[in-house]
């Protein structure tokens, strides 16, 4: 058999880059079983409600949503388990002293597969208050309307 080799993407959380300020990332390993891994290979799975938290030290990746394997049969998985993250310890005790401060969350940004491995990024990040939200819509908007100016400057 063929080791793959590369980055394969899953499945990506776009709304958290909206939703937080995002500060530190890193990547993480998952453990998963056999079923949970051929659903993925399939590309179906969903970051959207998923969070990592924090259980004596180790850490917890909830409710990301991995739909049960079709051709699967009593050995199939719960789509929404709380599945166990893998870090070097040196990485998981920096994000658990992040997490520890007030207003810290985990946020899972994409799921992906590495050398024919599971790997979630995981960022730090801070919630952002509705006035951030449409004060980077507004400079979004602003940076695409000055490029579009410069284009039609250029074109003649």
């Amino acid at each position: 058999m063929v080791k793959q080799t590369g980055q394969k993407p899953i499945a990506q959380n776009r709304k958290a880059r909206h939703d937080y300020h995002i500060d530190d990332v890193v990547e993480a390993g998952l453990v998963l079983t056999g079923t949970e891994v051929k659903s993925l290979r399939l590309g179906r799975a969903s970051l959207v409600d998923a969070f990592a938290s924090v259980r004596g030290n180790e850490l917890w990746l909830q409710n990301l949503h991995i739909p049960e394997y079709t051709h699967g049969t009593w050995t199939n998985h719960e789509p929404r388990r709380t599945r166990k993250l893998l870090l070097h310890k040196d990485e998981m005790q920096k994000l658990i002293k992040a997490v520890e401060q007030q207003g810290v969350s985990l946020i899972p940004l994409s799921l992906y597969f590495k050398d024919g491995y599971v790997k979630v990024e995981l960022a730090t990040g801070r919630g952002k208050k509705d006035y951030d939200k449409r004060h980077a819509l507004a400079e979004r908007q602003a940076n695409r309307e000055a490029q579009r100016a410069l284009s039609d400057r250029r074109k003649g």
